[in-house]
């Protein structure tokens, strides 16, 4: 059956099994459910016997290990929605529409299972009383063998906190988070990071606003463990209130941000306030991982992938020819748009170069040249009656009123030549045409295109390849891009973002993958 809606999942192994289970489980589960599956553990419950109160797992190591494979066996199945339950009670954020169990784990006929399932999801999380239920097919081989568990209940502490950026919240998030809830008795305190955090984070450009992080970890905590208080506020720094809150007693921590937990505890001192306990969890690995890409599982490399994907549906103008169909191509100075471009047009694009159309538009004899000499004096011509463009371009640049004026005469034929080389390429029967045009937004011209692609550049990237193209200082070079759109502004209107910040071919395979999804939609 094909995958749709929430799906509650219970497994009633020992959780020393789960580890060598849960991969075989989650897959399983996927093939059914789109998502979130929530998943409920109760080691040693009979499904079909006679009804018991569900119960938490126990908090112990077996616990951490078990969780620590379901959320890496989810992440193998393109980020599957995972919620493993850690205290049954209260209403799930999105009710669930089917019922699994694994066969394995519930022998004998499937009817008193599946009435055992409807009992569980109806007492535990107030199911209606007759959802369908259905036994996942055991995985071919032997079970898996397990180990006797010995393990000592985890610590706990009245006041926990965390700190992250919590983006495209992913498995290692979750196994964080559910420590965290594991470990607080009370209350968790999360930190999400905001502003100047991000500036320096891979492709700040594509992280989620504060506002939906938030919501996003508010609505997992309250399904994990809906008896704890969450406070989840905005970091603008990277110690927040755990260095003043007098109530905390723990912060959870990784290796990579322990010496992070051991300066917050410093600042507590300072501030009069006893240290925390530090407690460490384990990055989890991915498997996956490409050459630019971290080891562990992090938001970082999620957002690499959405390079060349559809961020955001094509615009729908019926006024807009279905073919050729046209990409708008922007992006800042030094972004790489001009190599994107050559690539496009590798693959069989049209390309239109919108900056050789503007010189075509001042030339003697051009569509704006007597109206811009008219406007600006012949100061700006050269002996042979040509316009000297650094001089034009030192009248207008910081001057808004003036370049306003400037743009007003030049964008509307530039507009008009666009549509006439968009013309041509349907002439030569090319099914795709892309406008390579730093002022595409700033002009208006996405009314021309189907879709809007930009190529974006880290700043002090951006910088050290201008400042060695143009001989100009840094700070020219930090001035020019500055007067121009940001990145961010740019992504916020388009449906496809790439990077140049890497190996060219890097680059390469970003634009291979965007014009293959590109070509996948125009066939639909």
């Amino acid at each position: 059956m094909a995958p749709s809606g929430a799906g509650l999942l219970v497994l009633t192994a020992p959780l020393a099994a789960l580890p060598g289970r849960a991969a075989a489980a989650v897959a399983a589960a996927a093939g059914v459910v789109a998502g979130p599956l929530y998943v409920h553990l109760q080691p040693g419950l009979r499904l079909a016997g006679p009804a018991a109160p569900p119960a938490a797992p126990p908090a112990c190591p077996a616990l951490l290990r078990a969780l620590a494979a379901l959320y890496a066996a989810a992440a193998a199945q393109r980020g599957l929605d995972l919620r493993v339950l850690l205290s049954p009670g209260g209403r799930l954020a999105r009710p669930p529409r089917v019922l699994l169990a694994p066969a394995a784990e519930a022998p004998g006929p499937p009817e008193p299972v599946q009435r055992g399932l409807q009992r569980l999801a109806a007492t535990a999380y107030g199911c209606p009383p007759r959802l369908p239920a259905l036994l996942l097919a055991d995985p071919p081989g032997d079970p898996p063998e397990h180990p006797q568990e010995h393990d000592a209940a985890l610590p706990d502490f009245s006041d926990v906190a965390v700190g992250g950026t919590f983006d495209r919240l992913h498995g290692a998030h979750r196994l964080l988070l559910s420590v965290c809830c594991l470990l607080a008795r009370q209350r968790l305190l999360a930190g999400v990071a905001d502003g100047d955090l991000l500036r320096h984070k891979v492709l700040p450009e594509l992280i989620e606003p504060y506002e939906l992080r938030a919501a996003k970890l508010r609505e997992f905590l309250q399904d994990v463990k809906p008896s704890l208080r969450y406070d989840i506020v905005p970091l603008a720094d990277p110690y927040g209130p755990s260095v003043t809150d007098p109530d905390l007693q723990c912060l959870v921590v990784s290796e990579e941000t322990r010496r992070g937990g051991e300066a917050v505890n410093k600042k507590r001192v300072e501030n009069g306030h006893p240290e925390l306990a530090l407690y460490e969890i384990v990055l989890m690995k991915d498997p996956d991982h490409s050459q630019n890409e971290e080891e562990k599982i992090s938001s970082s490399s999620l957002r690499q992938r959405l390079l060349g994907t559809l961020l955001r549906p094509p615009r729908q103008d019926p006024a807009l020819p279905s073919r050729p169909y046209v990409i708008g191509l922007t992006g800042g100075t030094g972004s790489g748009k001009t190599s994107i471009a050559k690539l496009l047009g590798h693959l069989g694009a049209f390309l239109i170069d919108a900056d050789k159309l503007g010189h075509a538009v001042y030339v003697p004899g051009g569509p704006a040249y007597k109206q811009v000499v008219a406007t600006f004096g012949a100061e700006i011509l050269n002996e042979d009656g040509t316009i000297n463009r650094k001089v034009l371009g030192a009248k207008v640049f910081g001057n808004h009123e003036r370049l306003k004026s400037l743009t007003d005469i030049v964008w509307p034929e530039m507009a008009q030549m666009v549509k006439e080389q968009i013309g041509e390429a349907d002439a030569r029967g090319k099914a795709v045409c892309v406008l390579d045009a730093a002022v595409l937004l700033e002009a208006g011209w996405q009314d021309m295109v189907h879709e809007v692609w930009t190529a974006i550049i880290p700043e002090e990237e951006a910088v050290k390849r201008i400042m060695v193209r143009d001989g100009l200082s840094e700070e020219a070079a930090y001035s020019r891009l500055r007067s121009q759109m940001s990145n961010s502004q740019r992504v916020e209107q388009s449906q496809v973002v790439l990077c140049t910040l890497w190996e060219p071919d890097v680059t390469r395979k970003q634009v291979e993958k965007a014009w293959e999804l590109l070509q996948q939609r125009l066939n639909q």
